[in-house]
């Protein structure tokens, strides 16, 4: 059996999920905003469940639901939540996002997702792992619709994606009167160049906040922003 990923106060098992724990998932988990104190949250395509996981230690939410549509992943999930320490807030529903919105009357006033972005067609050999990480298994027209669907009106939609979509991305965005609110953008070392956008949005305008993340410093050296970010979940922080 493979070891779980240790955090410092919960551990998530990812043997079976085609989409393990990185970066980019901590990163959505650590910075995602709940200053709101949402009382609902919503995680779109819950993977092992590692952002929601963070979120029920983050928050004070009643009801964190997440909805993935591989059903290793979601048979996953569900052991992860149900081995947490807030095993009573936390659900998962094996659906599709279109199923869900169909199916569910409910707002959520914190929407996260960690979305499958894979714009070049690229085929590992692993069917499952691809399909994660295809853009074609949920662009991002479709998870802005859904998301405002499934918003509560003065709610927030908090996701990371690639820095080369981010422009793209809040034009869709805007088009349903989605805005930013606050944008991260992150590099890996000083010299390498912004890879991903933390975005944050809402119903309507409002004036955006934007900050820079630099990951290393050098090899295994993490910048204090980084360690400050993420220093409640990494055993090593």
């Amino acid at each position: 059996m493979t070891k779980p990923f240790l955090f410092k106060q919960f551990q998530v098992h990812q043997d079976r999920c085609a989409m393990k724990i990185g970066t980019d998932g901590v990163l959505l988990g650590a910075w995602t905003s709940v200053e709101h104190q949402p009382m609902s949250i919503l995680d779109i395509g819950a993977g092992t469940g590692v952002v929601a996981l963070m979120l029920a230690q983050r928050s004070h939410a009643e009801t964190i639901d997440g909805i993935e549509i591989d059903e290793d992943a979601y048979e996953q999930c569900v052991e992860n939540f149900e081995a947490s320490d807030w095993a009573d807030r936390l659900f998962c529903y094996h659906a599709s996002l279109d199923e869900f919105v169909n199916e569910m009357d409910d707002k959520y006033e914190l929407i996260v997702s960690n979305p499958p972005f894979y714009s070049e067609i690229m085929a590992s050999g692993n069917e499952s792992r691809d399909m994660a990480r295809q853009n074609q298994s949920l662009p991002f027209g479709e998870l802005l619709s859904s998301v405002v669907k499934l918003l509560a009106e003065n709610g927030t939609f908090s996701t990371i994606i690639p820095f080369k979509e981010e422009e793209r991305f809040l034009d869709l965005a805007a088009a349903i009167n989605l805005h930013p609110k606050r944008l991260m953008r992150i590099k890996g070392n000083p010299k390498s160049e912004i890879k991903r956008s933390l975005l944050e949005l809402q119903i309507g305008k409002t004036s955006v906040e934007i900050e820079n993340l630099t990951i290393e410093s050098a090899r295994h050296q993490y910048t204090k922003e980084y360690i400050d970010l993420t220093k409640d979940f990494y055993l090593k922080m």
